[in-house]
């Protein structure tokens, strides 16, 4: 696999931004372009770039794909993170229009919000659990499109993991409490994706550490205020025809959103 240049790094970045913009993403990877996941990270970070060149404002972080079986679909032996952006923060019971999306798919999941910046030096599990805020429940919306060839983990990576918005629920302040927790999504009041028994802190936040390690490899740090999307334990469901959007978990609450 041919290493690309910098100019045409910057040229496949260009391109994505103006796809992700015009609602039709992806389009470089209709020629059956083919990236390393190196590559396809440095066009997700000058991406990144020119999102905060033209004004957008960085909200934090997503974790994504850390269920092995995402992980193995993808081609990936890691999970896969992107960045969040204040321009599509939504709260629960927002209105949204499928317009603004390209094949809108959703996972649910928590959220975590850093009560300080993170020193990488200093990261244990105790360390992140005392670094933490509040949680809360959420939505992601991604753009579920892949139009290169498998595996698309690439194509994924370039494209800012698929990320399109975070709808908020409930803020709850940290609990240091051990949890168990539920976690549904819901389509029309039918649950069409269900976990059980997912323990806070342990299982929600076994990938932060990694997260944080990953950034460190950048020279980039979290921050205080940073909202962290811990990571969602299926893969994106499409809506469809679908309107009516929940998150229900047992321990955290619920977010709901409507998508006309």
């Amino acid at each position: 696999m041919t290493e690309l240049n910098q100019n045409q790094l910057d040229q496949y970045a260009k391109k994505i931004l103006e796809d992700y913009d015009a609602n039709n993403p992806g389009t470089i990877f209709k020629t059956k372009l083919k990236l390393s996941n190196d590559d396809a990270l440095l066009i997700q970070a000058k991406v990144s770039k020119l999102r905060v060149k033209r004004g957008e404002k960085v909200l934090g972080y997503k974790i994504g794909c850390v269920a092995k079986e995402t992980q193995k679909k993808m081609g990936f032996n890691q999970p896969a993170w992107g960045t969040l952006w204040k321009s599509e923060l939504h709260q629960s019971g927002v209105e949204l229009n499928k317009k603004n999306y390209s094949n809108p798919a959703m996972e649910a999941e928590f959220g975590i919000k850093l009560n300080r910046d993170i020193d990488p030096k200093l990261v244990s599990f105790d360390y992140i659990l005392a670094s933490i805020e509040s949680i809360y429940p959420l939505i992601e919306i991604h753009n579920l499109v892949f139009n290169g060839v498998e595996p698309h983990g690439a194509e994924l990576l370039a494209n800012n993991a698929l990320h399109a918005g975070v709808v908020l629920g409930p803020e709850t302040k940290l609990s240091k409490d051990k949890k168990t927790t539920d976690l549904k999504l819901i389509y029309d009041n039918e649950i069409v994706d269900t976990w059980i028994d997912k323990k806070w802190p342990y299982d929600i936040l076994s990938e932060v550490e990694w997260l944080i390690k990953e950034h460190e490899k950048i020279n980039n740090i979290l921050k205080k205020d940073d909202l962290i999307l811990t990571g969602a334990y299926g893969f994106p469901v499409p809506i469809n025809d679908k309107k009516f959007i929940e998150v229900k978990s047992s321990s955290f609450g619920d977010v709901k959103a409507t998508f006309n």
